[in-house]
């Protein structure tokens, strides 16, 4: 009997041992798995977050301002300041608007307005503003004022030129500069440099 037990005891140990054994490779498989896994993590480059912060956008600039004068029937005549760019119907808005006597047929609304422009609203049935002294035999003629008859008494300008000036100042505004006379068809150096001294914008 007692050889069976022995005999028995012996096999309980071995069994013991092989589970152990089992165990421990298993445990080992398992961590070789993981460090295998995390070695590729690291060796691929692993996703990094990185939080980005925006950049303060800095703020628009300001468009300069122009200065103009607002005569005639307005509801507050007088200066009122309107940014660069500004078109004539702008500039009668900053003084109120039109009163109810306006004739606004008398003012080109879309042409743009300069730094220190006059602009006169006329009323109803009232006579055309005169053109200005000068243009006046002797003095320079303003480009963003002058008819086409006084347009037409400098020298290589005729109908057909003052007639193209006029289009151009009634679709860009009153000219900023004389130069501004390039941008007009069929102007070039020479017709610049013969209106020297006898042009104003």
């Amino acid at each position: 009997m007692e050889p069976l037990i022995a005999d028995l005891l012996a096999r309980a140990r071995s069994a013991r041992r092989r589970l152990l054994i089992g165990g421990g490779i298993a445990v080992a498989i398992v961590a070789l798995v993981i460090a295998v896994a995390l070695s590729a993590t690291s060796a691929s480059g692993g996703t990094v977050r990185v939080a980005v912060v925006p950049a303060r956008s800095s703020p628009a600039p300001t468009p300069s301002a122009l200065l103009v004068q607002v005569t005639g029937a307005v509801r507050r005549p007088g200066l009122v300041s309107v940014p660069d760019g500004s078109r004539a119907i702008d500039a009668i808005a900053a003084a109120g608007g039109p009163t109810a006597q306006a004739d606004e047929s008398g003012v080109n609304l879309a042409a743009r307005v300069v730094d220190g422009q006059q602009l006169m609203v006329p009323t109803r049935g009232s006579a055309p503003a005169a053109a200005p002294a000068a243009t006046a035999a002797g003095g320079p003629v303003s480009l963003s004022a002058a008819s086409a008859e006084q347009l037409e008494t400098l020298p290589r300008i005729g109908p057909a030129m003052a007639a193209r000036i006029i289009a151009w100042r009634t679709a860009n505004g009153p000219f900023r500069s004389v130069n501004d006379l390039l941008k007009v068809g069929g102007v070039g150096p020479k017709t610049l440099a013969g209106l020297q001294g006898l042009v104003t914008p």
